[in-house]
């Protein structure tokens, strides 16, 4: 199978890294100069069986909109984008969406645990999908646009925000002669707890125990703060258990 990847950003580069790593050859195109070329087609496009959009959201329609190959198969890899970016001109379309936080300063070596969500415009496209993800997964799943969409909220909230929550801890200590490092064992932990327990009953703190005191005495020190507020909201959820968002 030819492979073209098009978009030379964290999430592009990685996966021409996996699939190279596994013997599969796949050219990475830049997606920039794509934008102010018109197309019938492209000449910076090589010809391919299958292409894949590693690229912005805001970008994704406008790039598609410049790669004419009605008989390969084209892929996105957003968790929010519907598939219906691809217009008609392309009959055979879908989803490639690795659940996965990617870096273009360290490359992921292996992929074989990293979760792949899927979806195509019929069961064909499904099978090739499918089978191109097995190439460096072994953990791949069906998913339809409303179900990936929560999950990529879900995935914002496990990941983008709790690094902010140790950005937060972080500036607190500042000030202080401890350094964010004596967190690590801690913040380990925590995670180490949620692949035993669920997330609810391995949560811990004055605000699960409705320690008032503690509570009260941390806002005194936070002051006026936009953290007075977060810490006060999050302390909320948690005593109100969280029943539903």
């Amino acid at each position: 199978m030819r492979i073209v990847i098009i978009g030379a950003g964290s999430v592009g580069q990685n996966l021409h890294h996996g699939l190279s790593l596994k013997g599969v050859r796949a050219e990475l195109v830049h997606a920039r100069p794509l934008t102010s070329n018109p197309l019938t087609s492209n000449p910076l496009i090589p010809e391919a069986d299958c292409y894949i959009y590693a690229v912005a959201d805001h970008a994704l329609r406008d790039v598609v909109s410049k790669v004419y190959a009605p008989k390969a198969l084209h892929l996105h890899t957003s968790g929010t984008m519907p598939m219906d970016v691809f217009g008609e001109d392309k009959p055979h379309a879908g989803v490639l969406y690795f659940l996965q936080s990617f870096s273009r300063t360290v490359m992921i070596d292996d992929w074989s645990s990293i979760p792949c969500f899927i979806e195509g415009r019929d069961i064909d496209d499904v099978a090739a999908i499918y089978t191109l993800a097995q190439m460096l997964s072994s953990r791949i799943y069906e998913c339809s646009q409303r179900d990936r969409e929560r999950l990529h909220i879900a995935a914002v909230f496990a990941n983008n925000y709790t690094n902010l929550m140790y950005r937060i801890a972080a500036d607190i200590l500042k000030d202080t002669q401890i350094p964010f490092e004596a967190l690590l064992p801690l913040i380990d932990r925590t995670a180490e707890k949620v692949h035993e327990m669920s997330p609810r009953e391995s949560q811990t703190g004055p605000a699960q125990r409705n320690d008032e005191a503690v509570i009260a005495k941390h806002l005194g020190i936070l002051g006026t703060t936009p953290y007075a507020e977060l810490y006060q909201k999050l302390a909320y959820l948690i005593r109100n258990n969280l029943e539903h968002c």
